[in-house]
């Protein structure tokens, strides 16, 4: 009750914290994370549809993999702030260095290679990055305001990619994708990254109790341990992760859903570039303030919610041979992806009984890892050997997509959240 009520002394400086780093990411991020602007940039260069699925092929392997490394070093630490604005700091360094390169060689026929490149360096501080930065969001707020302060911070990271998307779409539609515009938005982007990352600084935490810190003399597999064994044995716990696939199934969609808008539906390249990110974020504006800082529906029935949504979202762009389809389905994945990112973090930790669930956050992946890096350059191979099939071939990927959300609809039904509990190292 102590500790409550002290970090909640700092619950509006945290917010504005936070929701000033998320802000200047949420300028640069339309660009390198859930972008249609990437897979239209890389068809201009002449990639594959398999070479378009590594984009969150990298992602997931570097959210996966990488998240243990971090979790593992700074899992000693009673305070966590100083290891957040590094791995934050050198987030945006590869993206600068790709913009670079991309100014100064234009359309070499290396670019791809060096593009994915700098891609991968840049999944893998991602995922060094998400694991410490989930768990730190969490601590700096007490329970029962961890939902509404991450509400605020998301409202503004969203506001900020909204902004960005448009500013997006004005570039595509007056360069195109020509290669000195191209590496002004990836050096815009990696300048905003770094400067987000000083609002850490005015943040406050709270020291983590002794008995919560984990052991420096634990070896990094005996740290990993606790997690691992706790989330096999928890029936509850595998639920949940079985639900919380509906994370990579969406963002696979939206890694390929706007070549098939632009390829067999005729919607402008610039538009599918800037519009339809824009009213993703959009539709996640809306479900941080409904859900979040209104506080309507429980964390269960939230997840329950991003599930639905996003199902109709498909079935939209698979029954409707419109324009405004794609732009409904854009909100409505909005929706589900804003739902989730609110709620996942108040959710692990919740599941996991822990003070510090830094492990948790960085061992969860593991376990979604085979799906998420495999759905999508499976998709892509699908797509371009029956590419003979036309639009057909894009239906079928849907359709499978739909089927697999329904599984993680009735995963998060089975999920019980009131009956966590730790389970002993």
């Amino acid at each position: 009750m102590e500790r409550r009520l002290k970090i909640d002394l700092y619950y509006r400086q945290n917010v504005i914290g936070i929701s000033g780093v998320e802000f200047l990411w949420g300028l640069g991020l339309p660009v390198v994370i859930e972008s249609t602007f990437l897979q239209l940039f890389l068809k201009h260069l002449g990639a594959s549809n398999f070479a378009v699925g590594l984009i969150p092929f990298f992602l997931f392997t570097g959210s996966s993999v990488f998240a243990l490394l971090s979790s593992y070093m700074t899992s000693g630490m009673r305070f966590k702030r100083r290891a957040v604005i590094i791995l934050h700091l050198v987030s945006g360094t590869s993206l600068m260095i790709f913009g670079c390169l991309l100014y100064i060689i234009g359309e070499a026929s290396y670019i791809l290679l060096l593009f994915f490149s700098c891609y991968s360096i840049f999944c893998v501080c991602i995922g060094m990055t998400l694991p410490v930065w989930l768990n730190y969001l969490v601590i700096i707020f007490s329970e029962n305001k961890s939902v509404s302060g991450l509400a605020i911070m998301m409202i503004a990271q969203n506001i900020a990619k909204l902004i960005g998307s448009f500013l997006i779409l004005k570039v595509v539609d007056q360069y195109e994708f020509a290669s000195p515009s191209s590496a002004v938005i990836f050096i815009s982007v990696g300048t905003l990254l770094t400067l987000g990352s000083l609002f850490f600084l005015f943040t406050r935490e709270l020291p983590l109790a002794e008995e919560s810190i984990v052991s420096s003399n634990r070896s990094f597999f005996e740290y990993l341990k606790q997690p691992v064994r706790h989330i096999l044995k928890d029936k509850n716990f595998l639920y949940f992760l079985g639900a919380d696939f509906e994370f990579f199934i969406v963002i696979s969609i939206v890694s390929f859903y706007a070549n098939y808008a632009t390829t067999f539906r005729g919607v402008e390249p610039a538009l599918a570039a800037g519009a339809f990110v824009g009213c993703i974020y959009c539709g996640a504006i809306v479900s941080n303030i409904a859900l979040g800082t209104m506080g309507l529906l429980s964390l269960k029935n939230k997840y329950i919610l991003s599930k639905l949504v996003a199902i109709l979202a498909l079935a939209i762009i698979i029954l409707i041979d419109s324009d405004w389809s794609f732009y409904i389905a854009s909100v409505l994945f909005g929706l589900s992806r804003g739902t989730r990112m609110l709620v996942y973090a108040p959710a692990i930790k919740k599941l996991s009984g822990q003070s510090d669930a830094t492990g948790y956050f960085a061992v969860c992946p593991l376990f979604s890892l085979p799906l998420a890096t495999l759905l999508p350059m499976t998709i892509g191979k699908f797509i371009d050997h029956y590419g003979w099939l036309g639009a057909d071939a894009y239906h079928i990927v849907f359709v499978a997509a739909a089927v697999l959300l329904i599984f993680t609809l009735v995963c998060i039904i089975k999920t019980d959240f009131s009956a966590a509990s730790p389970i002993a190292s």
